[in-house]
């Protein structure tokens, strides 16, 4: 009788030992590069967002000023530098050093003195904004987005309001954040 058990192929061949990249350990890398926070990250740009102006050609201002509006505008400028901070997608920047300097220039009409105040604190973009108050019932108010640097308009944003209340003046702030200045490619060329 003749011996074949050196001569037969087993069922199970055991498979060598390699220093290759297997698929397993490829799969398991990709993985793990999903996975891991990106580290190269840019850091948000920098943004000075001014406390809003406001233009106010009703009667019932002419005659006893606009101290509720001017309440407004601080709160509509706290909502919109709040909301940026929280999307995470700029570094709104305390514009403290400032401030008084803003208020004392009409912002919307010196001659690019916002861009200056917006570089003295570092600021890559700057956001100033205005409300135009015709009456009670016809309120407008603009967003207008500017590149520091260049002094180049990014984008500007405007909405008009039904009603001279705290609650109007809120959600139509809500709604050009929410729809213009943070909605996906809002402001970029196609």
């Amino acid at each position: 009788m003749t011996n074949l058990s050196g001569h037969a192929t087993p069922h199970f061949v055991r498979a060598r030992a390699t220093s290759g990249i297997t698929i397993m350990r490829t799969s398991m890398m990709i993985a793990a590069l999903l996975l891991t926070p990106s580290v190269a990250r840019a850091d948000p740009p920098k943004l000075a967002v001014f406390d809003f102006e406001l233009i106010d050609t009703s009667l019932p201002g002419e005659f006893y000023g606009s101290r509720p509006e001017e309440a407004r505008l601080l709160r509509i400028s706290e909502q919109l530098r709040k909301e940026l901070t929280d999307s995470g997608r700029f570094q709104v920047l305390d514009i403290a050093p400032v401030r008084d300097a803003a208020r004392h220039a009409n912002l919307q009409a010196c001659g690019g003195c916002d861009l200056k105040l917006a570089a003295q604190l570092g600021a890559d973009l700057e956001i100033t904004g205005m409300v135009q108050k015709v009456s009670n019932l016809i309120i407008n108010l603009n967003v207008y987005l500017r590149d520091v640097k260049t002094g180049a308009m990014i984008t500007a944003a405007s909405a008009d309001m039904r009603g001279n209340t705290d609650e109007s003046w809120t959600r139509t702030m809500s709604y050009l954040i929410r729809n213009r200045l943070l909605a996906p490619n809002y402001g970029r060329p196609e």
